[in-house]
């Protein structure tokens, strides 16, 4: 799987803090974002999140408020790089399938655009993590997110700016 860097078009503006992905927000996920296939509408945006202690419920598990900002975040992204516009989510639903380690390495998060209706958008995601370090990757939790996005006028105003595509190809591997 080759993969793009979205490169993130609100670094450096002043008052731009966003928990998930600011790289600048001392508390944040600092999270990157990744296209696997730019030509395709329905293609994914891929994310790999290293977890530490600080973001644990249980010992040594990821703490399920993060798992929902996480799946959100990789979702939020599909709607800016493969719709062109901002929006907000309007309804989530969550699937946990199995504890997310915060020790067994960083995590895999994936999300594509479902359908696309006008203005409503659903979004699903997937958050891949191992069970032990030695494991294969399993789907730890899914959701689906209906996205109610903005016309392009209204998303501009708000600040919208479309992401670019680095020109340097990566594996998931790589990102690793």
């Amino acid at each position: 799987m080759k993969l793009r860097e979205i490169i993130n078009p609100w670094t450096g503006l002043d008052a731009y803090n966003c928990f998930g992905c600011s790289p600048t927000n001392p508390i944040g996920a600092h999270m990157r974002f990744f296209e696997e296939n730019p030509d395709d509408l329905y293609g994914d945006i891929v994310s790999i999140w290293h977890p530490t202690q600080n973001h644990q419920s249980w010992i040594n598990t990821l703490h399920g408020g993060m798992v929902a900002t996480l799946l959100d975040e990789v979702c939020g992204w599909v709607v800016f790089k493969k719709l062109k516009t901002s929006g907000v989510t309007a309804k989530m639903e969550l699937r946990y399938k199995h504890p997310v380690s915060t020790v067994n390495g960083p995590l895999q998060l994936k999300a594509r655009l479902k359908s696309d209706n006008h203005r409503v958008s659903l979004v699903e995601g997937e958050l891949w993590g191992k069970p032990a370090p030695d494991a294969d990757y399993q789907i730890c939790a899914t959701a689906e997110c209906t996205y109610f996005s903005f016309p392009e006028a209204k998303s501009r105003e708000m600040g919208y700016l479309e992401p670019a595509l680095s020109t340097s190809d990566y594996s998931l591997e790589d990102l690793m």
